[in-house]
């Protein structure tokens, strides 16, 4: 393999701009969807209806057209992330939350056929939030 400069390369190729970089951790992937929701908190959302009452593997594949997922998967950053679908069970294995924390994002039963954007975007950062404080809590009570 051969060196060269920046100024020979670009002599014989087109550079351009490193891509953004990706969301690598789970607390930058779910701090993009809050801020992708709160771009437009007024927006409304499609609830999907009854995910604690659906057997796992219908769950997994469960979805609606407009939900807080598909605000998620919309997001080519998150996409070009590894996110493949707006799916229940894709948001759960990407976002790395559990169906109990999905449950409470997007979820008819808490706020009813339809949510704003900016509801949504507030129940997602508190699963940021309370990741801290649990962190926090261990690091305090647990031996060294």
């Amino acid at each position: 393999m051969k060196h060269q400069t920046l100024d020979q390369l670009q002599s014989v190729a087109d550079i351009s701009p490193l891509s953004p970089a990706l969301m690598a951790t789970r607390a930058q992937r779910i701090e993009r969807w809050a801020e992708l929701l709160d771009r437009n908190p007024k927006r409304c959302l499609v609830a999907l209806t009854g995910t604690e009452h659906l057997h796992p593997s219908v769950r997994g594949e469960a979805r609606a057209a407009e939900s807080a997922i598909t605000v998620a998967f919309d997001d080519p950053l998150l996409r070009a992330s590894g996110m493949q679908s707006d799916t229940y069970g894709e948001a759960t294995r990407f976002f790395e939350l559990s169906d109990w924390q999905l449950h409470e994002i997007v979820c008819s039963c808490h706020a009813g056929a339809t949510m704003q954007a900016g509801w949504a975007a507030g129940r997602v950062r508190r699963i940021i939030n309370g990741s801290k404080i649990l962190a926090w809590l261990r690091k305090g009570f647990m031996p060294h």
